[in-house]
């Protein structure tokens, strides 16, 4: 592999570790979810989002406001109101 031995391989492995100890989680997220980006790409398939997480994104209307209030209009930033 590359004509490296054992012992080249580990002193890789430790000096990446000593440089990138604290990133290593991170870095392998983001290198797992770029690897499935391209599989999906590639194969053509893509994740759809579940039926739990669409229904748990979805927020119910706001109530009708109470009889006999009213509700401030908002206004824009470069209106005065007078």
């Amino acid at each position: 592999m590359f004509g490296l031995g054992g012992q080249e391989i580990l002193l890789l492995l430790v000096l990446g570790v000593l440089l990138f100890g604290r990133k290593l989680p991170e870095i392998g997220r983001s290198l797992g979810s770029g690897m499935r980006e391209f599989k999906d790409s590639v194969t053509g398939t893509h994740s759809e989002p579940t039926q739990t997480t669409t229904q748990a994104t979805q927020l119910p209307p706001p109530p009708p406001p109470a009889p006999g209030t009213t509700t401030p209009t908002p206004t824009r930033e470069n209106e005065t109101v007078s």
